[in-house]
């Protein structure tokens, strides 16, 4: 049975925020397993949000009852006001770092939602509007360890969704980790960073062409 609890649900709020996202609440889901890191990922994601963009933000986990490989789910929501419930309702970013979280939670996603998955684990796409990167992969080559992937998928969503400064997110990111890793996790960082402006160098590639061969 799956347990859920709440991490941080505070609002926080700093003077001068700027909005990221055009939207008044961005709801984000991060899924996968146990292990993958998403639940730290998560805690990341709504500091650099909350604490260095000057956002109101809720954070909330579950998890599976197994340690390492059970299901495990961390949830980010964002907004430029008061949040009033904590959870998110119909995201409109989904992170699936394997396919059962993939097949899970695709149908939970917001119409016109954006679906990143990683691909070095997901093989079935449940849409051809999903942006598949393989972050796994990535850490593996780029870093030696796998696991590295869950900050190079944050670099990753940064980008592609706007929803928190690339700023913010390095910083709360070298405020989280131990100490002697800020080199591992910088070049985390920019691995996820490139992956995701090469994948919307390849969309607008194919986009072109498309459009040139209806012509």
């Amino acid at each position: 049975m799956e347990t859920d609890s709440k991490l941080k649900t505070e609002n926080s709020k700093l003077p001068n925020s700027k909005l990221k996202t055009p939207q008044l609440r961005y709801e984000i889901r991060l899924s996968g397993s146990g292990g993958q890191g998403l639940i730290f990922a998560g805690i990341i994601l709504a500091e650099a949000a909350g604490i260095y963009d000057g956002r109101y933000v809720c954070q909330t986990q579950s998890y599976g009852p197994e340690a390492r490989g059970g299901t495990s789910k961390a949830e980010v929501v964002i907004s430029d006001e008061e949040i009033d419930y904590p959870k998110a309702i119909k995201p409109d970013l989904l992170l699936a770092m394997n396919q059962k979280s993939c097949d899970a939670y695709f149908f939970d996603l917001k119409p016109g939602g954006m679906l990143i998955v990683d691909s070095t684990f997901v093989k079935q796409l449940p849409t051809t509007k999903a942006i598949a990167i393989p972050f796994t992969r990535i850490a593996r080559e780029k870093l030696g360890k796998e696991m590295g992937a869950n900050i190079v998928a944050l670099g990753a969503l940064a980008v592609l969704s706007g929803a928190v400064s690339l700023s913010s997110l390095e910083a709360a990111v070298m405020s989280k980790i131990a100490g002697g890793t800020e080199d591992f996790n910088r070049k985390a960082l920019e691995a996820g960073i490139e992956s995701a402006m090469n994948a919307l160098k390849m969309k607008a590639e194919l986009e072109n062409y498309e459009d040139s061969s209806d012509q």
